[in-house]
């Protein structure tokens, strides 16, 4: 992405590395240094390709320079308190992000000197540890020897051991995975990706959904001595014909989970660390073409609603009786019910008129009557309007003299019986709940 006054997106997220580079050679000259402008551009580029749950590194390449007058990023982060909500300053982006600026100026440029501490302090505001890098030299020996090191330093691919039995296969994960702090009422814990991931077993990708990620990663087979791993092919290409292929001939074990996987659209569970979970599955975006992916979960055995407890999963086989997913929560939920919506007046009348159709087939429908009337009267308590309350009593009183003599005896009694306890202000308590009057020739 290039930037001045306005930004423009040179090039799209891609794995082409050529593409980036030839596109690098066409970048032009504009007229002004506006550093917020190009962050706002980062922010929409990134939650349209990934969305807010994806860890990214910005790198904002400048010759040391924070721009001049009113669009600088010094006049920038001086109104950053007057901001108003409907235009926001980009900096803490939109997702997690750790920003690294990179100087291309000589070290000891009076601008870059004065624009160092107000680089820091948006690195600061990102909320993440970034880095401020400056070329030793400024030549093309001491940039290239710059990128490299930044390279090396945030791009580090992840290496461990991919494990299913005795089976197991040297493994690369890019991006790196990085810790992930759980927060909860009284406790706080870190949770780091184990060198060894561990398969615990198979599940179909239609069970799994799409659950709550804290990332994703590319799964690549490890492979020794390898000086550039960013010039690794990170793509599997399935018309490649093996003969022609040299690595085809050496056996590996995550390249026959990958084929495996695909084929029966199933996903491998494995085991990320102490009671922290994760998926791997196969990915493609495109026909031809598929990657071997790694979800990380939310760190607990239950991140999985609708799997149940992870640690309790096992084969058909050991079960007598095997239920499906997804599996029923034991505890009711209170989104689960069917809610009181009150926006319109017609909500409301659907409601008392359906406690009254209740009320004049009783003794029958004495259960659903008094459900209906606890759920209006909560309803009622916790939106503060008890006027509800009262008027529900006097309709009730009404509906005692208008009954027809044919009805049950027990209709008027319960009627006037709810009437009685909804006048009563100490019972005006979210909690309580109102029970059916026994009447005495109930238990004749």
């Amino acid at each position: 992405m290039a930037f001045s006054s306005l930004y423009e997106e040179k090039s799209p997220f891609t794995r082409d590395y050529n593409a980036i580079k030839a596109t690098l050679q066409n970048i032009d000259d504009y007229d002004k240094t506006c550093l917020e402008t190009a962050l706002h551009g980062v922010n929409q580029m990134v939650l349209g390709e990934w969305g807010n749950n994806t860890a990214c590194q910005v790198v904002l390449v400048t010759d040391g320079s924070v721009g001049i007058g009113p669009m600088s990023l010094k006049e920038s982060l001086t109104n950053l308190i007057h901001r108003s909500p409907n235009n926001p300053f980009p900096v803490p982006f939109s997702f997690p992000a750790k920003l690294h600026v990179v100087c291309l100026a000589h070290p000891n440029d009076m601008c870059l000197q004065r624009s160092k501490p107000l680089y820091q302090k948006l690195i600061d505001l990102s909320g993440y540890d970034g880095s401020i890098s400056v070329p030793e030299q400024l030549n093309e020996v001491g940039v290239t020897s710059l990128f490299h090191k930044l390279a090396e330093d945030i791009y580090t691919s992840f290496k461990g051991t991919l494990k299913c039995g005795n089976l197991k296969s040297r493994i690369m994960l890019y991006p790196a995975p990085v810790h992930y702090t759980k927060v909860t009422d009284f406790d706080c814990q870190t949770y780091m990706v184990s060198e060894t991931i561990d398969i615990l077993g198979f599940i179909s990708v239609n069970d799994i959904g799409s659950p709550m990620a804290v990332s994703r990663h590319l799964v690549l087979h490890g492979v020794q001595n390898i000086k550039d791993p960013m010039s690794m092919e990170t793509e599997i290409d399935l018309t490649i014909d093996e003969d022609t292929n040299d690595e085809s001939k050496t056996p590996s074990f995550c390249v026959l989970l990958h084929g495996a996987l695909k084929v029966e659209n199933m996903a491998a569970l494995v085991s990320l660390g102490d009671n922290w979970f994760g998926f791997i599955y196969s990915w493609a975006d495109t026909k031809k073409k598929s990657n071997l992916m790694l979800t990380l979960l939310v760190p607990g055995s239950d991140s999985v609603p609708w799997l149940g407890d992870l640690n309790y999963l096992g084969c058909t086989e050991q079960f007598e009786q095997c239920s499906s997913f997804p599996i029923r929560p034991s505890e009711k939920r209170s989104y689960s019910q069917n809610g009181v919506v009150w926006i319109r007046s017609a909500g409301l009348q659907s409601d008392i008129q359906k406690i009254l159709r209740h009320a004049r087939k009783l003794p029958e429908k004495t259960q659903q009557f008094y459900k209906e009337l606890n759920r209006l009267r909560k309803a009622a308590i916790s939106l503060g309007f008890l006027e509800l309350l009262l008027a529900l009593a006097t309709i009730f009183e009404q509906e005692c003299l208008s009954l027809p003599g044919n009805v049950h005896p027990d209709c008027a009694v319960q009627l006037h019986h709810a009437a009685e306890v909804l006048k009563k202000t100490q019972n005006q308590d979210a909690k309580f709940v109102i029970t059916p009057y026994v009447a005495n020739y109930n238990n004749l």
